[in-house]
């Protein structure tokens, strides 16, 4: 069974193009267009990872790392913040709230199944 990945961005062309990545790469993968969706679909799938988006409305990609960090039977689910929010304070507040990585848009496919992949398998 391959390792799960849920994509959160509010943009459908991004998380198209995210799922293409992710699925050529052989993982199983689920999306959520908004925080409050992501939420639930944590909660319903259980991926193995959680690639989020931070500038979402309704619910931003902090708050939902917050909420995820703060769940007990979901703080050790792996959380990479992938932004193009690329300023010190957005990646500082993005780990210091709990995400394993924060990664700046556009990014490479061999470097997102990289990191995916160096989070699932921290041991390497």
């Amino acid at each position: 069974m391959s390792q799960s990945v849920l994509v959160v961005d509010d943009e459908p062309m991004a998380r198209q193009l995210l799922r293409l990545m992710l699925v050529r790469a052989g993982f199983e993968v689920f999306e959520a267009e908004s925080g409050l969706d992501a939420l639930a679909k944590v909660n319903e799938k259980r991926p193995d990872v959680v690639l989020l988006d931070v500038m979402m409305p309704e619910m931003d990609g902090f708050t939902v790392c917050q909420n995820l960090r703060a769940d007990v039977n979901l703080s050790g689910m792996p959380i990479i913040m992938l932004s193009a929010k690329t300023d010190a304070h957005s990646v500082q507040r993005g780990i210091t709230l709990g995400a394993n990585k924060y990664l700046t848009k556009p990014i490479s496919p061999a470097d997102l199944v990289r990191h995916v992949q160096e989070v699932l398998d921290p041991a390497g």
